[in-house]
């Protein structure tokens, strides 16, 4: 993970390290109403069948966190899975969940319960735990950036617009992304049937997550006398993702971007030397900053955006040196 970065090193330990934290909280919670001992384990019928103290349950759930988050950092550091990176880490976060939503459970399971032997494992939970494990493999695998590879080589030139000194212009597309919608929408759903269930834990991180996701299944692109703008579309314009200001913007290009290829997928994306806001595959703007970083973000008719940023650069630099 070194040569990724700290960002690269925290994705991948954040889940565990949630998970644990909210694991202790939920125990914390509940520990004066739990019996002694717990159910830990449950037959196929849904009956408890084994037994252990809270202390165990609290021993175990480190142990596994730790040996897993051991495992998955091992394997992120061979060069022959760097290729790999992104999946890696989404397995990381559905491996937490897979171990975080049980250990929950079975402590809500024994909440206020006089003899352990009654406590009875819902059968409808077990998809629930298999959708939570998913739904944070997915946003593992969003939160994710790709690979470490060279910077892009600015193709197609720095083209500009054609416009008179005194007059002013604006371009501002929307684009929207399937994917991100539908994601959003099942963390949501997720959320929502996390709470019916009374897995609070679990409602708080689906929906945290849904809200983090949803706000990029479409925004817009804007590009005036001030810059690069993107904005969430369905929220109020004054909230932004990203401004860029013309004084950081050294040239931009506008060409087609591969989102799993450069960026490893889609979403707000991290890595070595830039970032972007990859929605999808296909036209986009890739803006190289005065510091030698770039950023893109895909939409249509991209090289119009970026033929009108060099010339409002092109205009600041000059009534800079003037």
């Amino acid at each position: 993970m070194a040569s990724k970065g700290p960002w690269w090193a925290l994705i991948a330990a954040f889940p565990f390290v949630a998970v644990l934290t909210t694991v202790v909280l939920v125990y914390v919670a509940v520990a004066d109403r739990l019996p002694e001992p717990l159910a830990t384990h449950f037959a196929t019928g849904g009956r408890a069948d084994g037994y252990g103290t809270a202390q165990d349950l609290l021993t175990l759930v480190p142990a596994l966190l730790l040996i897993s988050g051991a495992v998955f950092g091992a394997l992120l550091q061979v060069r022959a899975f760097r290729p790999a990176t992104p999946w890696l880490i989404a397995g990381g976060f559905a491996t937490a969940a897979g171990i975080g939503y049980p250990s929950c459970l079975t402590l809500f399971l024994n909440d206020g319960v006089a003899d352990a032997s009654t406590v009875r494992l819902p059968l409808w939970q077990l998809p629930v735990a298999l959708v939570v494990a998913l739904a944070a493999g997915a946003l593992g695998r969003l939160l994710a950036g790709a690979p470490p590879r060279q910077p892009d080589p600015a193709s197609g030139g720095a083209p500009r617009l054609d416009l008179p000194a005194g007059t002013t212009a604006g371009w501002s597309h929307t684009v929207s992304s399937p994917l991100m919608a539908v994601l959003g929408v099942v963390l949501f759903g997720a959320g929502l049937a996390a709470g019916v269930l009374g897995a609070w834990p679990a409602t708080l991180i689906l929906t945290l997550a849904a809200a983090l996701v949803l706000p990029f299944a479409s925004v817009r692109v804007t590009v005036d006398r001030r810059g690069l703008t993107v904005a969430p579309a369905l929220l109020p314009s004054r909230l932004r993702i990203r401004r860029v200001p013309l004084d950081r913007i050294k040239q931009a290009t506008g060409r087609p971007i591969a989102a799993l290829a450069e960026y490893g997928g889609w979403g707000y994306r991290i890595r070595p030397g830039g970032s972007g806001l990859i929605l999808r595959s296909g036209d986009g703007i890739v803006v190289t900053l005065t510091g030698g970083r770039t950023f893109a973000v895909t939409v249509d008719d991209a090289a119009t955006a970026a033929a009108l940023l060099n010339t409002y650069a092109d205009r600041a630099r000059s009534q800079q040196g003037g």
